[in-house]
């Protein structure tokens, strides 16, 4: 995948966001970005509560991480804080995060990669990216 300098990859899974702007011409280069904070405070799937037939505490907490970080994004979309996206998640919480999109946001998505990576590296993560 081409990334495009100034755009802004984050990188998510069930518990953790970390952000990276490019600042590499033609080849990826991620320059860590402060992490904003995240209200996990919502459930997630429908504010659902836990029962035999719903999903356990930990699932819940994760879908609400989820649902927090798709709130930050769509409000760094709504004010103009990036203009393109890479939004790279771990496959579940990539499903959960497309559910609570804003159209504005959707506009400046121009690329998801479902692996988890919040683990990796700056570099291993340009690389992946690369490799898209």
């Amino acid at each position: 995948m081409i990334l495009p300098k100034g755009a802004v990859v984050a990188v998510v899974d069930g518990e953790r966001l970390v952000m990276f702007r490019n600042t590499g011409d033609g080849e990826p280069q991620l320059s860590a970005i402060p992490t904003p904070a995240v209200d996990d405070a919502g459930s997630g799937s429908g504010g659902h509560r836990s029962s035999a037939a719903n999903p356990d505490n930990d699932t819940q907490a994760e879908d609400g991480f989820a649902h927090g970080v798709a709130d930050v994004l769509n409000r760094w979309a709504l004010s103009g804080k990036l203009d393109e996206l890479v939004v790279v998640a771990a496959p579940k919480t990539l499903g959960e995060l497309r559910k609570n999109w804003h159209k504005e946001l959707q506009a400046k998505l121009i690329g998801e990669i479902d692996k988890d990576l919040t683990g990796q590296s700056g570099d291993q993560i340009a690389a992946a990216i690369a490799r898209a």
